[in-house]
């Protein structure tokens, strides 16, 4: 049934790293349910809902929160609910009378879990801003990229889900855990330039000990070094090679027909003489080619896949690391639960009137629920 099994979680229609937020905790057993926009006015870049991923396993009720019925309805699940998700910007929730400190007042165990990107307060807490907007901001983004280019934005994994989405639900299980003894509930600010920032630690120390420039492209893991980088092949298709420690290094070079370089591991001035040697080496022969020679070796070495690849890499296929959901294959939750395993999950199903008892059961009683029905909200 998964650990999460009776958490109720109340989850305000958002895009991005709140859903991916919501789908973890109901991954884990969670019961999410998402106070949708009753007219959808497009949220982030379209799609059909079928391929909206971050929306798997909860159900939905469609409500305007511009009425104050609605606003009134709303409470009532949170009085009834252990975590509530929000990420408006700062003073949004408030606005709409459904702020922190109304929905503690409605109930005070509740865990209220913020995401924004600046945090809810500074002075650009009210500035629009994306992924790459927070990882230039913190220094995250300058260290991305090859010597001599321009950064590389990578993707929007490291703010939105790493500084955002990972932090807010650290934040709201630690917020759980204390609330056990206390017995009450907290705001949990989870902003996405502190979360990269707090992901950017190491790098710090690794920077104030002078073994990491500032310079990008010219550190271990920043593809500056030789022994950590992706190499294009001969059918253009490209590999990894990660091989830090020196022992790993020598495999791999014994393979590549290049043990020479060895001893120049650490020499920095020596390491772009290596990187030409060792890309000219590995252009010589196709990606499967490459991935049959190291195969059972321990040299750090990866095929770099595709999305339409990955799923089907035979060590992902034997791990079921990824789903078949309503057609659409996706990663399956992790982590993974030796013994409170949770289910499979499910596609996301928006609202049906006649499936209202199943959807709303978890928090109002059989005539609230006929009550809702019956009322101007679901006109």
């Amino acid at each position: 049934m998964g650990p999460l099994h009776g958490l109720k979680v109340i989850e305000l229609a958002g895009i991005g790293p709140g859903p991916m937020a919501a789908m973890l905790l109901a991954d884990m057993g969670a019961t999410v349910l998402r106070i949708d926009r009753k007219e959808p006015v497009g949220l982030g870049v379209p799609r059909p809902q079928k391929f909206d991923l971050l929306l798997r396993n909860r159900r939905s009720v469609p409500v305007d929160l511009k009425d104050p019925k609605a606003i009134e309805f709303v409470l009532d699940l949170v009085s009834h609910s252990d975590v509530l998700i929000e990420g408006f910007r700062p003073g949004v929730t408030e606005r709409l009378g459904l702020g922190p400190e109304v929905c503690l007042a409605k109930n005070p165990q509740l865990i209220y879990g913020r995401i924004t990107g600046w945090g809810q307060d500074g002075p650009m807490a009210q500035i629009v801003g994306h992924d790459i907007n927070f990882l230039a901001l913190t220094g995250a983004l300058d260290a991305i990229g090859r010597a001599g280019q321009a950064p590389v934005p990578p993707i929007n994994l490291v703010a939105d889900f790493g500084g955002g989405t990972l932090y807010l639900v650290m934040g709201i299980l630690a917020a759980l855990y204390e609330a056990k003894s206390s017995g009450k509930g907290q705001v949990i600010d989870a902003a996405m330039v502190d979360g990269v920032a707090s992901l950017m630690t190491q790098p710090h120390g690794s920077f104030a000990a002078g073994i990491m420039s500032t310079e990008r492209g010219t550190n271990v893991t920043d593809s500056g070094a030789p022994f950590y980088d992706a190499y294009e092949c001969s059918d253009g298709k490209w590999v990894t090679l990660g091989a830090v420690e020196t022992k790993f290094y020598a495999q791999a070079l014994k393979i590549l027909g290049l043990t020479e370089l060895l001893t120049d591991q650490w020499k920095k001035d020596q390491w772009p003489q290596a990187k030409q040697k060792i890309a000219e080496r590995i252009r010589t022969q196709s990606r499967d080619q490459w991935c049959a020679a190291f195969e059972g070796t321990e040299s750090c070495f990866a095929p770099v896949l595709n999305l339409q690849e990955a799923p089907e890499h035979p060590h992902l296929k034997a791990r079921s690391t990824y789903v078949d959901i309503d057609g659409v294959t996706q990663p399956a939750p992790a982590p993974r639960f030796s013994r409170s395993v949770p289910e499979t999950p499910q596609a996301f199903r928006p609202w049906k009137a006649e499936e209202a008892k199943e959807i709303l059961s978890p928090w109002l009683s059989p005539s609230e629920i006929e009550a809702f029905l019956n009322s101007t909200l679901m006109n």
